[in-house]
């Protein structure tokens, strides 16, 4: 038979294991895919049985801080992102929402007139001066999402001689300039091998594409697609029921 006391040091042991697995994580000592020791290791390190390690661990699973995978282990898991579908976000600070280090890295820069995309997208005529820009951003140094941007100069005439080399283009745009209107397309694609390589995940993996572009007044700024890898991005809509029957 078990004593009250034994019970009692046992709940406590199995808090101590579950607080200190997950400081290690929020404070980025174990950053997301760091394999965390095996359950006979950490047995072995706080004296305790393997059950009390396995329920430690598996409130951190529910939590979704970690995951098990079959024969390799148990690792700290990537965040999942929930972004409202009616906002325009900062990646940045979607970064350090998360508690990760955030990290940007400019792709590609290029100064160019509108192609047919161009005028369709943001209703350019013929010739119209933009920038293009692909940035890849990163969280706790690990691929966070794909951004494949188009500015009009001629509403950002500031654009032109941006070099977007420590800033991100969307960070930038949003301090920037002013915008009265903006439009969400929303779709899931299996990723091509070009943007697979950027976001390090398999070619045809699922992912979720947002399609943004907007506008002040009559005047397009902008048309952005930003690719997530699926498993880690959730989109949210909050709305209130309408008063209508």
């Amino acid at each position: 038979m078990v004593s009250a006391k034994a019970g009692l040091q046992e709940k406590s042991l199995h808090e101590r294991i579950r607080n200190d697995v997950e400081r290690r994580i929020v404070t980025g000592e174990w950053p997301p895919g760091h394999r965390i020791p095996f359950e006979h290791e950490i047995t072995r390190q706080y004296d305790c049985s393997r059950m009390t390690v396995n329920k430690a661990l598996g409130e951190l699973v529910q939590r979704g801080l970690i995951e098990r995978r079959r024969r390799l282990g148990t690792f700290v898991k990537q965040p999942q992102v929930q972004s409202a579908v009616l906002e325009i976000h900062d990646i940045e600070r979607e970064v350090h929402a998360l508690g990760l280090v955030y990290g940007y890295r400019l792709d590609k820069r290029l100064l160019r007139t509108a192609d047919e995309k161009d005028r369709l997208a943001m209703e350019l005529p013929f010739g119209a001066p933009v920038v293009e820009l692909t940035c890849t951003h990163f969280a706790g140094g690990v691929p966070f999402c794909l951004e494949e941007r188009v500015i009009n100069i001629g509403a950002v005439p500031e654009s032109e001689f941006a070099d977007f080399s420590e800033i991100g283009p969307g960070t930038w745009l949003l301090k920037m300039v002013p915008w009265s209107a903006a439009e969400h397309r929303i779709s899931a694609v299996a990723i091509d091998r070009r943007s697979a390589a950027a976001l390090d995940i398999p070619a045809g993996a699922a992912c979720l594409v947002i399609q943004r572009r907007t506008w002040h007044g009559s005047e397009y700024i902008t048309h952005v697609q930003v690719t997530y890898p699926g498993e880690r991005h959730t989109l949210v809509a909050q709305f209130s029921p309408s008063q209508k029957t």
